[in-house]
This record gives C-alpha cells, sequence and structure tokens, in this order.
C-alpha cells in the first residue's frame, strides 16, 4: 500500500476550445458560461472535477478503490449505507460499543465513532472522495470529507464571443408533428460555440487534507494524468476541439509549502505571441513565458506538459 502524500504542491492547467461550448450553462440556455463584466469565459471546477470522475471511471474500472461516488444515476445515500454494511455495522440496531451511546437517536443513522469509520471506508472505497472530498451527512451519515484538492474556475486569456447556430434536424418526432409539417419533416435548433478560447485554471493540492482521506502518491500521479488527458475520451460535437495546453506544477520540500501560491502562479504569464492580432484562432498565436531565475528554495517546477 502507498503512503498519502507528504508535500504541498500548487499548479497552473492550460486548456483550449475552439468551435465548441466548454461549459454551458443550463440557466442560460445552455450559453457558453462568461465573465459579464469584462467577457473573459469561464469554466466551472466542478465541470473539470467531472473529466477527471470520468477519465479515473474510464482507466479504473473494477479496480478496488478507484470507484466513483458522484456518477451519472448514482443514489448516494444507498452507498453510504453499503458502506456501513461492509464494516459489519447494523445501523437498525442498538449501538454495538456503549461508547456511541446507549440508544440509537436515529434508526438507520450513524453515530459516534460510526460516523468516523464510516467516513474512512468511503474514502477508502471512492477516489473522488479522497481526492475532492464530499458531503456524506445524508441518509446512514458519514460526516464530511475535505479532499486535499482544490480548483479553481478556469478562466480565459482573453474575452471570448459566444456565436449561435441554427441547425437543421430532417425528421420529426412524432407523426403529428408530420402532419402540421405537410411531410416536410424539419426540426430547427439552437447551437452555441466559441471560435476560440485558451483558459487557465489553478489547483491546491494539501499533504495534510491528503493524510485525513488515505490520498497517495499512486493517486496522485493518476490525478495528473487525468488532467494531460482531460478531453481525450470525452469527445462531442457540443465541444468542438479541447485540448490541454499546459500542466506546470510546483512540489514543495514539505507539507506546508515553502512560497505562496499566488506568487508561484505569477512566475508564468501567458501572451500574444510576437506579431500576432486580431481575434486569436489557434493556441499558437500565445506564448507562455517563465521568470526568469531560479524557483524559490525548496520548490521544484515539474512542467508536465508546457
Amino acid at each position: 500500500m502507498n503512503n498519502t502524500i507528504l508535500n504541498r504542491y500548487d499548479f497552473v492547467l492550460l486548456f483550449d476550445v475552439q468551435d465548441g461550448n466548454p461549459n454551458g450553462d443550463p440557466d442560460a440556455g445552455n450559453l457558453p458560461r462568461v465573465d459579464a463584466e469584462t467577457g473573459m469565459g469561464l469554466v466551472t471546477d466542478v465541470c473539470l472535477k467531472r473529466k477527471v470522475r470520468n477519465f479515473v471511471q474510464l482507466t479504473k474500472s473494477g479496480t478496488p478503490g478507484y470507484d466513483i461516488f458522484v456518477k451519472e444515476k448514482a443514489i448516494l445515500n444507498q452507498k453510504i449505507a453499503a458502506a456501513y454494511s461492509e464494516l459489519g455495522i447494523d445501523l437498525d440496531k442498538e449501538p454495538a460499543d456503549a461508547k456511541n451511546g446507549k440508544k440509537r437517536n436515529n434508526k438507520g443513522e450513524a453515530q459516534g465513532a460510526e460516523v468516523e469509520q464510516g467516513r474512512a471506508k468511503m474514502s477508502a472505497n471512492y477516489y473522488d472522495i479522497r481526492a475532492f472530498g464530499a458531503v456524506l451527512s445524508t441518509g446512514a451519515n458519514a460526516g464530511q470529507v475535505r479532499g486535499p484538492i482544490q480548483l479553481t474556475f478556469a478562466r480565459s486569456i482573453e474575452p471570448v464571443v459566444a456565436l449561435e447556430h441554427s441547425i437543421t434536424r430532417m425528421a420529426v418526432t412524432t407523426e403529428a408533428d408530420a402532419e402540421k409539417q405537410s411531410g416536410d419533416n424539419r426540426t430547427m435548433g439552437r447551437k452555441f460555440t466559441i471560435p476560440y478560447g485558451l483558459y487557465r485554471a489553478h489547483g491546491f493540492v494539501s499533504a495534510h487534507l491528503a493524510a485525513q482521506t488515505g490520498f497517495t502518491d499512486q493517486d496522485l500521479t493518476l490525478f495528473w494524468d487525468s488532467l494531460l488527458n482531460l478531453f481525450e475520451h470525452d469527445r462531442s460535437a457540443a465541444r468542438g476541439m479541447m485540448a490541454t495546453r499546459g500542466l506546470y506544477v510546483w512540489k514543495h520540500s514539505n507539507a506546508l509549502g515553502n512560497a505562496p501560491a499566488h506568487e508561484l502562479f505569477e512566475r508564468i504569464t501567458v501572451k500574444r505571441a510576437e506579431g500576432s492580432s486580431g481575434p486569436a484562432r489557434s493556441f499558437a498565436e500565445f506564448t507562455v513565458d517563465f521568470q526568469k531565475g531560479p524557483p524559490p528554495e525548496g520548490v521544484e517546477l515539474m512542467k508536465l506538459r508546457g
């Protein structure tokens, strides 16, 4: 069994989209998310975590300890209850250990030290709980878990423009629709895309929280792999062309860290390449510059892509 990570990490993730919608807003007709004041494009942390979960589910399917807690059609309370069953704790009976109470306050709900056992079991079973944490206080109750990995929203380097396209389907859904069109059988729709956008997100990995969830070096390697392949197995017509363009990781020599994260992030700047002008339409029109000089003492820059 690998040990939990002992070092703090901070990282910058660069990715781009061409002729696609990287993260539609369901409250705005699925338009690409945009900062209304600046016009910069946005992609939520939840969207990025979803892609990490999908990658782990795809590559580690059936591997013990690498199941995904938050996934499509999951019933979360059932998974929490199943963890207590695996532990041999019957939540319909009085606590086996009197230290957890002589009576069960709520039938089917853990209490006392049982909650800690349930939380540890859930962390051991599910990769996304070990990595991102989870609220497990519903149903059988396994408390809450703070995960060691946190991500910010991704923000585009330059303002983006959302285009609206009319699309036609040469078919209808029902016979009644066909009769209304006298057999023409056409359905009109809308599709939103961004011609091009380069996005930057920041992330943090805490060794202290990793010790609480059991997040290991092997788990961390899998996380880096997921970021490098974030879009390779998540293709769709709606998202156009998306790719990870850069992953820059700072490894600190200890758990507390040797420099503030924002100072490390400021060492990387993304700007237009010399001679490029007008609306950007490819990654080749940008350059990634590093602040001259070595990183702060006790910090190592691991350029995984870029």
